[in-house]
């Protein structure tokens, strides 16, 4: 929506009626004859070897706004086409350099004003704004190290895992927690991973690992009853309703919690990942990021801040729900 604003040049003049749209503002030819004091023909010669010299875009610099205007005793609507402040700048330094200037100067602190206003009422606003640079930031950063060969295959797929999710936080951001709605492919879970079932998979999963040497006897050993709390914890109910209402939720929270809380003595991020897929296969949930891509995501977990819970929840739920189910 546009604005309507008065300049005084300070010097008596009569005030120049501006108009504030998109983060700039705009005039028409006979108001920037009215601002430089000079002839509306005058301000179109300029114009055209502004643009004629290639020194601005028309097309990006140049408007259509609906205006009323008194033509007789009449007032009428009609488009009139304006220019922004790239423009008013151009021509004032051609016309009158000493009054381009001081509207320069007024125009930057009207638009600052605004700016800052704007955002301050308007968070969600800024917050698109600021993580649209941090996704740029991050491929940026991406392609700079891939480029330059500096990261292993692991360091590769974690780097590929926040740039592909680093494109989902702006859609995120439009709505509160409360207000986002789960995409199609989410489905309600229908089993439970019960703990004779997880522990009988771990110590088949510790006996193939011992075997080839790459456990020792403390893999998978508990720590009093800390795993059967993490799977309780996933299927527990408030109001008689499932706190983590989808399978890709209890999923994702399956493989926090395990990584997060040690409840193992050894192999805690292994056996997380283990759990995890175990978990999905029995959902029926189809996994299509690779080994690598799964060690990664265990690493991302694991190297997370106890306040970046909500995030790698919802990175991890990101990535189920763009797989598709099994059928």
């Amino acid at each position: 929506m546009s604005e309507l604003l008065i300049y005084e040049t300070g010097e008596g003049a009569t005030g120049v009626t501006v108009r504030m749209d998109g983060e700039t503002v705009w005039l028409t030819q006979r108001q920037m004859g009215e601002l430089f004091d000079t002839t509306p023909e005058n301000v179109l010669m300029h114009l055209k070897n502004i643009f004629a010299d290639g020194e601005l875009d028309e097309p990006a610099t140049a408007k259509d706004f609906l205006a009323v205007q008194i033509e007789g005793k009449r007032q009428v609507q009609r488009n009139l086409k304006h220019f922004n402040l790239d423009a008013i700048i151009s021509v004032g330094y051609r016309v009158n350099s000493k009054r381009g200037v001081q509207f320069r100067q007024w125009a930057t602190r009207i638009l600052r004003e605004h700016l800052v206003q704007g955002y301050t009422f308007n968070p969600a606003r800024l917050a698109e704004k600021g993580m649209a640079e941090a996704q740029q930031a991050i491929e940026l950063l991406a392609r700079t190290l891939e480029n330059q060969s500096l990261v292993t295959d692991a360091g590769r797929e974690v780097i590929a895992l926040i740039a592909g999710y680093a494109k989902t936080w702006r859609l995120l951001l439009q709505y509160d927690e409360d207000g986002l709605a789960l995409p199609a492919t989410c489905r309600p879970a229908r089993g439970v991973l019960d703990y004779a079932q997880a522990r009988a998979a771990i110590d088949k999963l510790k006996a193939a690992l011992f075997e080839r040497g790459e456990a020792t006897d403390l893999f998978g050993r508990e720590r009093e009853d800390a795993i059967q709390g993490i799977l309780g914890s996933i299927e527990q109910t408030m109001f008689g309703e499932p706190l983590y209402k989808s399978r890709e939720e209890k999923a994702a929270h399956l493989l926090y919690f395990v990584i997060k809380d040690h409840p193992f003595s050894d192999g805690n991020k292994r056996i997380g990942s283990f759990l995890f897929l175990l978990y999905m296969q029995q959902e029926g949930i189809a996994m299509t990021i690779n080994e690598n891509a799964l060690t990664a995501l265990a690493l991302l977990v694991a190297e997370s801040q106890p306040t970046n819970k909500d995030l790698m929840i919802r990175l991890v739920v990101n990535l189920l729900v763009s797989s598709k189910p099994n059928t």
